[in-house]
């Protein structure tokens, strides 16, 4: 190379440096911003991530200022090392990842604050008071799979899908969709056994190749014969319960949500993983009661579930007239796993003592907390604005013979509903209609060791504004350590292949007689 083409080379790289540098400076705080005026009050920013308490191990918070200017600047620090400054020319605030992590990991349980600046008409600078949050000791687990879905107001499901997300990052991928499924096809009630991506049950409806239940049982893919409905892990991976149920939809003519649903039937079943087969005790599935949303204690000795009288003789009549005085209570039953026998049926919280109706029970890996939602009546806490998030404190129950529950701080005056719990029962990620009463976004609450629940916030995206055009609806979330272990592709061939694990409902007196017994696409209403 000639001497001419070697300082040619040199000058472009040295302007090269020097636009990068200027560039990164623009964007990430080499501004140095020394006069500004105080506005004595935090910066309007959306999502609303101030007052919140996150994991050291969650994406960035990236936000909207909602503060008219020119320009902006946020300078995120706590009390280690160095701090991140961000200028933008937008109301766009996007946070590099790699100093936020090294930002939150030097800081666990300490304050993270942001400072906002915004550079007015005027081209002077107005400086806000700081946003304050805390930064948790305790992680988040790594990953979350939820559906993601068009509202349903009709029979007909549209698109939908499985996804999976990196919560330390912003890579979402999909685990299965019902384009695999052919039209019409449906997935819900997926679950996973100790927040394990290798012990997963997902349930399949397809015109096309049938209804069925995938199980991945580590590193093979099975198809069982029946599609399983809100289903439980019992913590010895050896059986799960589930519930059977008929959901018709129907629609009011005028209130805020039109949409309604009735549990007209169900009963509680279970699969036994080591003889694959179901079985069903009369204790779960008696022909007066309804019964439903299933949950393990986390030892694996108490199955709790709601249950409700039957108001109604025949289910030819979509809603019953007396389905708006249904509540259900919430209870449970010991459960002996080497004998295979059930013991009796305990109340826990009844809907006479509450006067609403109780569902989706869910208990803490830990054991020290059962979780469930309350709401004015029925089944289908989603579609009720008065669903709130209560808790119980199953330690001190041993202690006193009482299940006291109390209503969680997290609620909003719109409908909280399905809730999962992390592996080391400090965080919970819920559904909720906070944001407009329509659409259900998935927020992700911290629960420290009393039982407090602090500002849930809501799932970070990498654009801001990703949720003020986002026409679809996120829930069944469920947290897990790691990424489910299988692609769309192998978990859609399992299910159009002839393959399957063939199971039989077994028919005891307490279930329905047979002519009773809805077909078989009855017992698969889905709801959002």
């Amino acid at each position: 190379m000639s001497k001419y083409y070697r300082y040619l080379f040199l000058a472009l790289a040295l302007v090269a440096l020097l636009l990068g540098t200027l560039i990164y400076g623009l964007r990430y705080g080499r501004i140095s911003i020394k006069q500004f005026s105080t506005i004595d009050r935090p910066a309007n920013i959306r999502p609303d991530y101030t007052d919140v308490v996150m994991p050291a191990n969650v994406v960035p918070l990236n936000f909207l200022v909602q503060e008219d200017g020119l320009a902006y600047c946020v300078k995120i620090y706590s009390k280690n090392g160095r701090p991140i400054e961000v200028f933008s020319r937008t109301a766009k605030i996007i946070i590099p990842q790699k100093p936020w992590h090294k930002l939150l990991n030097a800081n666990r349980g300490q304050q993270l604050y942001f400072d906002v600046f915004v550079k007015t008409d005027d081209n002077r600078w107005n400086r806000f008071s700081p946003i304050t949050n805390k930064i948790a000791g305790e992680d988040i687990d790594a990953f979350v799979v939820y559906r993601k879905m068009h509202p349903t107001h009709v029979q007909y499901y549209g698109k939908m899908g499985i996804y999976q997300r990196n919560l330390e990052n912003f890579n979402e991928s999909l685990v299965l969709d019902n384009g695999y499924l052919g039209i019409g096809g449906c997935l819900n009630c997926h679950t996973f056994c100790g927040n394990q991506p290798n012990r997963m049950l997902l349930g399949v409806r397809s015109p096309t190749y049938g209804v069925g239940t995938l199980f991945i049982e580590g590193d093979k893919v099975h198809k069982i014969g029946t599609k399983f409905g809100y289903t439980s892990w019992h913590p010895s991976e050896k059986l799960a319960a589930y519930s059977t149920i008929y959901l018709p939809m129907f629609f009011h003519s005028a209130r805020d949500e039109v949409r309604d649903t009735v549990d007209l039937n169900s009963l509680l079943a279970y699969y036994l993983v080591g003889s694959k087969s179901l079985k069903v005790s009369p204790k779960l599935s008696q022909k007066d009661r309804l019964e439903t949303w299933p949950a393990w204690s986390a030892d694996g000795r108490y199955l709790y579930f709601c249950r409700s009288p039957m108001l109604w003789s025949s289910q030819d009549k979509i809603p019953p007239e007396r389905y708006m005085e249904v509540k259900y209570d919430l209870v449970r039953i010991s459960y002996d796993i080497a004998s295979d026998q059930w013991g009796q049926l305990e109340t826990v919280i009844s809907a006479h003592q509450t006067g609403k109706s109780i569902g989706a029970p869910r208990t803490s890996p830990d054991g020290k907390w059962l979780s469930f939602c309350m709401f004015d009546y029925g089944y289908f806490p989603t579609w009720q604005q008065s669903s709130d998030l209560y808790l119980v404190d199953l330690k001190a129950a041993q202690q006193t013979g009482r299940y006291e529950y109390r209503w969680l701080e997290l609620n909003s005056s719109q409908s909280e509903s399905w809730h999962s719990w992390s592996s080391n029962s400090r965080w919970i990620i819920f559904s909720s209609k906070r944001d407009h009463g329509v659409f259900t976004r998935l927020y992700i609450a911290y629960i420290d060791q009393s039982g407090r629940a602090y500002k849930p916030f809501l799932m970070p995206q990498k654009d801001p504004s990703f949720y003020n055009s986002c026409l679809l609806t996120y829930n069944t979330a469920e947290l897990i350590t790691g990424p489910v272990p299988f692609t769309g592709e192998k978990l859609a061939k399992v299910v159009r292949g002839s393959a399957k694990i063939s199971v039989d409902m077994p028919i005891t007196m307490a279930t329905p007689k047979a002519e009773a017994v809805p077909a078989p696409d009855r017992w698969l209403g889905e709801r959002e």
